[in-house]
């Protein structure tokens, strides 16, 4: 049997569609309902994976940069990336094909203050969406729990890769659980999402809520005693290799995650053809079942759209 690819490779109008105005578009970058098989130029037949796999294998491709910020759990998910791509993509497995360009956010710049006194959503993104829209890279890799609900104009997000375990890890060095922790200690965490839910269930307890810098930042000022206990994205330490910190992990409904967490998400310019085929190639030849695509895509479109805090 055939398989289609449901890209922007496809024209629409007479040319890839655009997320255009700053208006509502999914989490994708475009609605749902365009989405159409791509066909050939001057054919009415429709272009299998194949073909386009094809076409990529036989086309000189640039040097593709990866815009990503630097720490290393960013420098991680930038790493999978290219690898994936490469494996995908065997004229991008050429030494020199892909270069990973690191970018400062302001997220990465305020550390002296909490994050949702100095903007919260967009902070880690901001700089990195610039840099693409301006040229300066192909492509950007987000976690997308960073990811602001509405795309910047020009851009779209046409792949996640494979989505990591969505729970938090709880993380100390004197008690095995939240519950555990005696009255007055500490955890530090620069989450509200987390802040809220912990103070509610453990009244007890005392949150630090400018514990921030990265995750091997976060673990020292845990092991310095600034604090009793942390929360973390345990995907972030599946992908740092870094299980072996973990003291317990939470369940959903002991602790909500972050709207997308665990998902990385790659972000190129609307109008670059090229760049939305290779990664839209990559997403379609390695999704497992296009229901689950949609209920996915859905499921994080809508609570990014609701979501209250994060």
């Amino acid at each position: 049997m055939e398989t289609l690819v449901y890209s922007q490779c496809t024209t629409h109008g007479g040319g890839v569609l655009k997320s255009g105005g700053g208006g509502a578009v999914s989490v994708l970058g475009f609605p749902l309902q365009h989405l159409k098989p791509h066909t050939l130029p001057g054919s009415k037949k429709k272009q299998s994976f194949g073909a386009i796999k094809a076409s990529l294998a036989k086309t000189e491709v640039a040097l593709l940069r990866i815009g990503t910020r630097g720490s290393p759990l960013a420098l991680a998910q930038a790493h999978e990336t290219r690898n994936k791509l490469m494996a995908s993509h065997p004229e991008l497995a050429e030494e020199g094909a892909i270069e990973i360009v690191v970018i400062k956010t302001t997220g990465d710049k305020i550390l002296s203050q909490p994050l949702a006194d100095i903007g919260g959503k967009g902070l880690f993104t901001k700089e990195i969406d610039e840099a693409l829209i301006n040229g300066d890279i192909d492509i950007a890799v987000h976690s997308m729990k960073d990811v602001p609900t509405y795309l910047p104009e020009k851009t779209i997000l046409p792949c996640n890769l494979k989505r990591e375990d969505v729970r938090d890890a709880f993380i100390s060095l004197s008690a095995s659980s939240l519950a555990e922790l005696p009255a007055g200690s500490v955890v530090g965490t620069a989450s509200l999402r987390r802040k809220s839910q912990i103070l509610h269930r453990y009244p007890s307890l005392k949150v630090e809520d400018n514990f921030r810098g990265n995750v091997q930042t976060r673990l020292r000022k845990l092991n310095e005693g600034v604090v009793q206990a942390t929360l973390l994205a345990l995907a972030g330490l599946r992908r740092l290799s870094m299980t072996e910190k973990v003291t317990s992990t939470l369940s959903i409904d002991e602790m909500l995650p972050a709207v997308a967490q665990g998902a990385i998400g790659i972000a190129c310019r609307s109008d670059d053809e090229k760049m939305v085929c290779i990664v839209f190639a990559y997403f379609m030849a390695n999704l497992k079942s296009v229901k689950w695509w949609f209920c996915e895509s859905l499921l994080i479109y809508c609570y990014l759209v609701h979501r209250p805090v994060t």
